[in-house]
């Protein structure tokens, strides 16, 4: 479950505001009266969302602020409005945390932002099944203590339900088709990319930042249809990057070195390549993708470079652009335009 999202959002204050508020959320849910915290449960619970939690861009959670500014027009927020958005953006950074700890122990991965994955840090282990609940569940509190008395408390708690079903879905598909294609390459096709592109990433990384804003500006998201499907092509548009950059990008810019060939990843250049490829550079492709073997990875890599994949992506990513403002200027509502322009803007032509 995995992305990145949707570029740096709002000033140094900001950023140092969002950050404080933070520490309140944390310094509440460790008092919360539910349940009888023993000092090393306590402790365990500390360190555990600071070491999850904390260490992204938080660009999702900034998203919630920013779009928030934009909905209502204004440059800096009162102390409770700052103090709600922000506390919408923690609730998005704290889902993002659950899902990637249970996505590291499913992958089995080394690695998450430069440190360990949870589960192998030492005395953690399948504890980081529970720690995920954990995390989970600290959001509906975090929402029942601010928004309870509010008349969107009920659509909040939709929102995050109906975004993690979606997410939760869209990981089953990207394990299962990963199996799949590991027997059968040619189960690899656009119409499973998008699928699981849409529902893993998009919805939680692209729509849920706005639909938040919304609701807190006294919206009702059933008039907002156009611009869920708007969000969720964006964040399609942004994964086929992801996948482009896993390929193409430089490691020491992007801040990893890309592996979708060697997992047998249903990326958007092998599918691009299964498009396009003769038989016998289809042979290339079934006897090479998958393997861990730089040479087999090589082979994969030129054969895309026969294919002139970069060139088709260029034009994917210039077609999606115009496509987009097409569809983002046919809102009625300017400040609405406005947000989804600051989405698309921090992420079009990006390099990392």
């Amino acid at each position: 479950m995995a992305a990145a999202a949707n570029g740096s959002a709002g000033g140094v204050d900001t950023r140092e505001e969002f950050r404080r508020i933070y520490g309140v959320l944390k310094e509440e849910l460790l008092r919360d009266p539910a349940f009888e915290f023993t000092e090393s449960s306590r402790q365990w619970i500390d360190r555990m969302v600071d070491y999850n939690v904390l260490g992204g861009k938080c660009n999702r959670g900034l998203s919630v602020v920013d779009s928030y500014k934009l909905l209502k027009g204004a440059n800096v927020l009162g102390e409770e409005e700052m103090f709600l958005a922000s506390t919408l953006g923690w609730c998005i950074e704290w889902l993002q945390a659950f899902f990637l700890v249970l996505d590291d122990i499913m992958d089995d991965s080394h690695t998450r932002r430069g440190q360990p994955c949870w589960f192998r840090v030492p005395q953690v282990g399948n504890i980081a099944i529970n720690d995920g609940i954990i995390l989970r569940n600290h959001i509906s509190r975090i929402l029942r203590l601010h928004f309870r008395g509010k008349p969107y408390y009920a659509d909040l708690l939709d929102l995050f339900n109906e975004v993690e079903f979606k997410t939760a879905s869209g990981q089953l598909l990207d394990l299962i088709t990963t199996h799949e294609g590991e027997k059968d390459l040619t189960k690899y096709n656009i119409g499973v990319h998008r699928r699981i592109v849409q529902y893993k990433t998009a919805y939680y990384s692209f729509y849920l930042p706005v639909a938040c804003a919304l609701l807190l500006s006294g919206e009702d998201l059933i008039n907002y249809g156009a611009v869920e499907d708007i969000l969720v092509k964006m964040g399609t548009y942004f994964q086929v990057q992801d996948d482009y950059l896993d390929c193409y990008g430089d490691p020491e810019f992007i801040g990893k070195i890309g592996t979708d060939i060697e997992d047998y990843k249903c990326s958007w250049l092998v599918v691009q390549a299964l498009e396009r490829a003769d038989e016998s550079q289809k042979r290339v492709l079934f006897e090479n993708y998958g393997k861990k073997d730089p040479a087999c990875v090589a082979k994969v890599k030129n054969l895309y470079r026969e294919l002139n994949l970069e060139a088709i992506f260029q034009d994917y990513e210039n077609e999606s652009y115009k496509t987009l403002i097409a569809d983002i200027e046919a809102q009625p509502s300017i400040a609405v335009q406005n947000v989804l322009k600051s989405f698309l803007h921090k992420i079009y032509k990006r390099q990392k």
